[in-house]
């Protein structure tokens, strides 16, 4: 067997298969059973800031209603560490999880400010878990603000969050920025751990009948594996921080390919809707076969061996439109 061992974000992991927050992770039950599949960490479902704001509201409010007995303490109550039950779930959610499991458990919050919620982290952190992965996206279509507006929210929640807790902190970010590599660079140099590239959105779809609004693809194909593709190999070995790549990943190969690239590890969560929790050794039978076949002992022996900082054809990772590929591309109806 070879050694697949890897670390991520400052994590020891068994494997580089890594369970991405979804509705996979969201009980005790469900990640036992990924562990047993050879899960080698788990990021657990998503809280939103909403749901941490919204009981802060609720009991400010309750607080203040008529009849309130002792008027003074909302002072202290708005600044006290207040969750909605939304947030106490998640933290016993986090504490069961980890007297569960023995693999490491990643919380996980989606964020797009840096006020108001930014104190709960420091709770994520004392309820064990062992890193906290910040799920940050902000859509560029506030034509009120600029990009350089836009990208400083990122930063502010980074260097807040940094400065309330001591496990590694993860950012999992998005494509949508004008000068993609410097700003994942920039990030990378705040003191984070790892960045994960990149996360999965809603995206809307159009029922044509009822003319209404519905969602679109939930999950994700094999074809959306390219662009992480190739933005792992651009950054590998040009951050400051571990690399992990998520979507697209469905089986071995592009687990391999992504390895290859240079990501420590991968994020995994439409593979496992799609095939079952079982599908995870599955794939890691296929990279330690292909391992043993190329005669690679461990994944430190291969990785980012074919990124971009390591190629003898630098340019081919940055060129999107190759006349040979457009020019020369036929097919049976023409």
């Amino acid at each position: 067997m070879a050694d697949l061992t890897t670390q991520f974000a400052g994590l020891q992991l068994k494997n580089p298969v890594i369970i991405g927050s979804s509705g996979l992770t969201d009980s005790v039950n469900t990640i036992r059973e990924l562990e047993a599949n050879n899960a080698a960490a788990v990021v657990l479902k998503s809280l939103f800031e909403e749901e941490i704001i919204m009981e802060m509201k609720s009991r400010h409010d309750s607080m203040s209603a008529e009849g309130f007995i002792y008027p003074e303490t909302l002072d202290f109550y708005e600044h006290a560490d207040m969750e909605e039950e939304a947030a106490i779930k998640y933290l016993d959610l986090i504490s069961n999880v980890k007297k569960a499991v023995s693999i490491p458990v990643i919380a996980s919050i989606n964020c797009v400010t840096s006020t108001q919620w930014t104190y709960f982290p420091k709770q994520i952190e004392t309820s064990g878990a062992d890193a906290l992965e910040l799920n940050i996206f902000l859509l560029p279509s506030d034509f009120k603000r600029s990009s350089e507006d836009n990208e400083k929210i990122y930063f502010e929640i980074i260097f807040e969050v940094l400065n309330k807790v001591k496990i590694p902190v993860i950012c999992k970010l998005s494509h949508y920025f004008s000068n993609l590599g410097t700003f994942l660079q920039n990030v990378s140099k705040t003191g984070i751990k790892g960045l994960v590239l990149f996360n999965r959105f809603y995206n809307p779809d159009f029922d044509i009948n009822t003319f209404e609004l519905t969602s679109g693809g939930v999950l994700s194909s094999p074809s959306d594996l390219y662009l992480t593709l190739r933005w792992i190999a651009i950054m590998a070995d040009r951050t400051a921080c571990d690399l992990a790549a998520s979507t697209g990943i469905h089986d071995g190969k592009a687990l391999i390919k992504q390895l290859l690239a240079g990501a420590s590890a991968v994020e995994l969560a439409s593979a496992i809707y799609k095939n079952g929790p079982k599908h995870i050794t599955t794939m890691l039978h296929e990279l330690n076969d292909w391992m043993k076949e190329k005669n690679f002992a461990s994944i430190n022996d291969f990785r980012g061996k074919l990124s971009q900082s390591k190629s003898s054809n630098a340019a081919a990772y940055e060129r999107v439109q190759f006349m040979k590929y457009f020019r020369g591309y036929r097919n049976d109806y023409f």
